[in-house]
């Protein structure tokens, strides 16, 4: 497949060095900064890229350079690193995280159920290998929400206040209520 174009001498040395020309190559696809030659018969499956992206540090914070511990701190990687920092799929997002792709572990996160919906967060699941998952059953009961709320607005409520308040009379005068 390869041919050799010509014979260049390095100008250091005696050596005689062979460049390769790509030019007897047909069908590439033309990406961004490179030339893609598949294979015959080959072709690429669909793929559409994922909107969030979940990175997770697997290397040290320490002992790196300050620009890389900016990266880091600011994605909030700075801590734990079990830690996991979910960051939206751009251009300015993708230029950050290959200063740091040494240090970091990034897995696309996939959305079989579609993303929810304003106030559907109750019962979603983010599994550690990047699919987020909807569950219906985990949503919450509106009716037992209601009630709770109509509880915290009643003026004869027992409050934690009131009890810790009684709770404590009774530890520092434990004799008082003996008649």
């Amino acid at each position: 497949m390869l041919s050799l174009v010509n014979l260049k001498k390095c100008c250091l040395c005696t050596k005689t060095i062979a460049v390769r020309s790509l030019n007897s190559w047909t069908g590439g696809k033309k990406y961004l900064g490179f030339t893609y030659y598949p294979r015959e018969g080959e072709v690429d499956p669909p793929y559409t890229a994922t909107k969030l992206f979940m990175v997770q540090r697997v290397k040290r914070y320490l002992y790196n350079p300050y620009w890389q511990k900016k990266i880091l701190t600011d994605m909030g990687l700075d801590h734990k690193g079990s830690d996991i920092a979910i960051v939206k799929n751009t251009p300015e997002m993708n230029a950050r995280l290959w200063k740091v792709k040494h240090l970091i572990k990034i897995t696309p996160i996939q959305t079989p159920d579609g993303l929810p919906e304003k106030e559907e967060y109750w019962g979603t699941h983010l599994d550690t290998e990047g699919v987020f998952r909807i569950s219906k059953t985990f949503l919450p009961d509106t009716k037992r929400l209601e009630a709770t709320e109509d509880f915290e607005k009643l003026a004869k409520r027992v409050d934690k206040d009131t009890v810790e308040k009684n709770c404590r009379n009774k530890w520092l005068n434990p004799w008082s209520t003996i008649v």
